[in-house]
């Protein structure tokens, strides 16, 4: 006989996940605790192990549909005589989401409605419902924000088309949250690394034997997180529900990477009380185990203040998008040898271009120029704060 397994009720509000990958097809033999499917919540990508051994009978949800907490996601034979409701082992943390505000748990709506919210990007909780105890259809969906009816895109000869769903869905939800409700602009500054460039090759001949080789990020990150320290409202989030401004006093700082999934956040926690050297192991660690897809939640969330890097195709300048909630994010370019005027003669120095995008609804345009001028002396003059490295 066959039992079915449900959705596990995963936390924290889940109240639904994503089939992202089947593991297993109809007909394959189960051994205990193997993976059978990767589910995708709000909250992160999760593994959902076998809870005993059997053969799978039937897959009840398709790779990109939607299944809700506590319905049927997969009937397994297991050769006991009676039908039975499988308990499944926690599942497996593979790759947590981008921080999100989590608002549409405890609104009315149909997983119908639901799902179309998602494909047009809609938050719910910013819809008014007009059905029956003020439950949200799919009329108020389309008449919101954003949520005109999609129309179908033709297709040409040739065209690949590639499922929308996943990490990347994610992504782009996440980034229309942070257009659609901070107010962005974005400020740019040079900064001459000339000095830092000599530091850092100082320091890299001193740790070699270590087996250590420090990249600009550790001292960006250290640079920054100083000028935190002096304009904390960089370091914030608001509270709309309490009409509160919260300047956080911890330093998690989140630093954007690709992956061939797409774009994740590891975070450093307690960057403030961090030294060079240790902020360049826990670059390495974060970078080794979000590479293999062995991040945990802790290591892709709670980030207070983001920084972007392309490293070498860092280009001259961008207009990042805020990591929402936070208010401001720094993207950081590549480092080129460009001529500049130093004390009225024309020299080459090692330029770097630093952009930051902040939410206009906290940050003042003042405030952000005082915030990167801080940040630029520190990585002009690498003096005390950078001492430690040499």
């Amino acid at each position: 006989m066959a039992y079915d397994f449900k959705l596990p009720d995963i936390g924290e509000g889940v109240v639904e996940g994503e089939v992202v990958r089947w593991l297993v097809k109809e007909g394959d033999e189960l051994r205990q605790d193997q993976p059978m499917v990767e589910v995708m919540t709000d909250k992160a990508t999760v593994e959902i192990p076998a809870p005993r051994a059997g053969r799978v009978v039937k897959r009840m949800f398709a790779e990109g549909q939607v299944c809700p907490v506590g319905k049927v996601l997969i009937s397994i034979d297991d050769g006991s005589a009676d039908a039975a409701v499988a308990v499944a082992p926690a599942p497996v943390a593979t790759r947590p989401m981008p921080a999100t505000t989590q608002t549409t748990t405890g609104v009315l709506a149909t997983p119908a409605t639901r799902k179309l919210a998602r494909e047009l990007t809609v938050d719910l909780g910013n819809v008014r419902g007009t059905g029956p105890g003020g439950r949200i259809t799919s009329d108020d969906v389309r008449g919101s924000q954003g949520g005109a009816k999609a129309r179908p895109v033709a297709s040409a000869a040739g065209d690949v088309r590639i499922p929308f769903r996943g990490l990347r869905k994610k992504i782009a939800e996440h980034m229309v949250e942070s257009k659609r409700e901070a107010a962005h602009f974005t400020y740019v500054e040079e900064v001459d690394f000339t000095q830092l460039v000599g530091l850092r090759a100082r320091a890299n001949e001193r740790l070699k034997d270590q087996g250590l080789k420090l990249s600009y990020l550790p001292y960006i990150i250290k640079a920054t997180v100083e000028a935190l320290k002096k304009f904390p409202q960089l370091n914030a989030l608001l509270d709309t529900a309490s009409g509160e401004i919260v300047q956080r006093r911890e330093y998690h700082v989140g630093v954007a990477s690709q992956t061939e999934d797409g774009l994740v956040v590891p975070v450093i926690r307690n960057a403030d009380k961090r030294s060079i050297i240790d902020l360049a192991r826990e670059i390495d660690r974060l970078a080794g185990v979000t590479k293999s897809g062995k991040a945990s939640r802790e290591d892709l969330t709670g980030s207070t203040f983001t920084i972007s890097s392309l490293g070498a195709l860092g280009g001259l300048l961008a207009t990042p998008i805020i990591n929402f909630p936070e208010v401001a994010i720094l993207a950081i370019h590549k480092i080129a040898k460009r001529p500049v005027a130093v004390e009225d003669k024309i020299v080459v120095r090692d330029m770097m271009n630093l952009s930051i995008s902040v939410d206009h609804r906290l940050v003042d345009g003042y405030d952000a120029a005082r915030f990167i001028a801080d940040v630029k002396d520190s990585l002009e003059s690498p003096g005390l704060l950078f001492l430690e490295a040499i």
